[in-house]
């Protein structure tokens, strides 16, 4: 396994998120409430501009077999991370956009990953890039991953909390209160 592996595994989460944006970007008659707040385009901006730091900052040295454990690792955490996006956005059906609006008819989902987690699919998003930022075999490409990742998730979350809490009102606020955001016990 070596940076070229890690690199293909990039490709495939960036294919698949380009995909989702095409297939599943809200529609203008079906919308109900919109409110965006440049969100998606801060996500197109920091996920390749921060992995493409983690790959310029990546341990480009001979590796051993400890190095290629650790990317194994990695991998798995990114695969878990797929999983879980792709299960989470499944279990949304419709109300699934990537860009942050309500839906004609749009319900509350609060079953299956939703009933602990509001956001799974951004905790498998965050999985994703702290996956593929261990595999990179470096502290540094940890860091200039994960941390603008995990700040442009979290201005996601409150747009998207913001206006969940505008059309469901005390329903989402109660829902808040028995739920974890992106991380089970933590946040």
């Amino acid at each position: 396994m070596t940076i070229v592996t890690i690199t293909y595994f990039s490709l495939l989460f960036f294919l698949s998120e380009f995909a989702l944006m095409i297939v599943k970007r809200s529609k203008k008659n079906g919308t109900k409430a919109k409110n965006d707040k440049k969100s998606l385009a801060l996500f197109w901006v920091t996920i390749p501009l921060s992995l493409t730091i983690g790959f310029f900052t990546a341990n480009r040295q001979e590796w051993n077999t400890l190095n290629h454990a650790i990317a194994i690792f990695g991998l798995s955490v990114l695969l878990i991370g797929i999983i879980i996006r792709w299960i989470s956005i499944i279990q949304l059906n419709k109300e699934f956009t990537v860009n942050v609006a309500i839906i004609k008819n749009h319900t509350l989902k609060t079953d299956g990953m939703y009933r602990h987690l509001r956001h799974p699919s951004y905790l498998g998003l965050l999985l994703i890039g702290f996956g593929l930022s261990i595999s990179m075999n470096s502290i540094i490409s940890m860091m200039v991953v994960t941390i603008p990742m995990l700040a442009a998730l979290i201005y996601r979350i409150k747009t998207e909390e913001n206006i969940l809490i505008s059309q469901f009102g005390e329903t989402y606020k109660d829902y808040m209160k028995k739920t974890y955001r992106i991380i089970p016990k933590i946040y």
